[in-house]
């Protein structure tokens, strides 16, 4: 196996799993769930919902497919999570007039205005990972780059052996 972390004084367990690309980002993943936590409670949003209004802040009508494609999640966990967020009154949904089968999302007036109380979120946490901003762009494509090419090889992984 490849090198792919410094070694640490940690135990052997400690060591080993410090040694995993794959387990410092899944620890560094529960650290951000555990910054986005309170920060995103004051707005009564998990961070899943949050990431779906920040696309629709951007530009607002999207499809239900443009979102799912974006947050790279299917239908079945999509549609229940805007269903929640339409309860909670911050969307409405609607068929497309030009294609009964499109559905699109649309912000109501308190999807909105909840733009301005989340508008420091952002800064908090890029604050919080206490990197330059070169730093966050470089890491952010890092990570981007080493996702898209696992989940191209995983993609190839998942042919049947004849077609690879």
């Amino acid at each position: 196996m490849a090198f792919d972390g410094p070694k640490t004084d940690a135990s052997d367990e400690e060591s080993a799993l410090g040694d995993l690309l794959c387990f410092s980002i899944y620890s560094a993943e529960h650290a951000f769930s555990q910054l986005y936590r309170p920060l995103l409670a004051e707005l009564g949003l998990t961070y899943p919902q949050y990431l779906v209004l920040l696309l629709l802040w951007q530009r607002d009508g999207r499809t239900v497919g443009e979102l799912g494609r974006a947050l790279r999640l299917q239908s079945n966990t999509l549609t229940p999570m805007l269903k929640r967020l339409e309860s909670l009154g911050l969307i409405g949904r609607r068929r497309d007039p030009a294609d009964e089968r499109v559905v699109r999302v649309d912000l109501t007036e308190a999807g909105r205005a909840l733009r301005a109380r989340s508008i420091d979120i952002p800064e908090c946490v890029a604050a919080a990972t206490g990197l330059s901003a070169d730093e966050l762009r470089y890491a952010t494509d890092l990570v981007n780059r080493l996702r898209d090419h696992v989940t191209a090889y995983a993609v190839d992984l998942d042919r049947p052996e004849g077609s690879r």
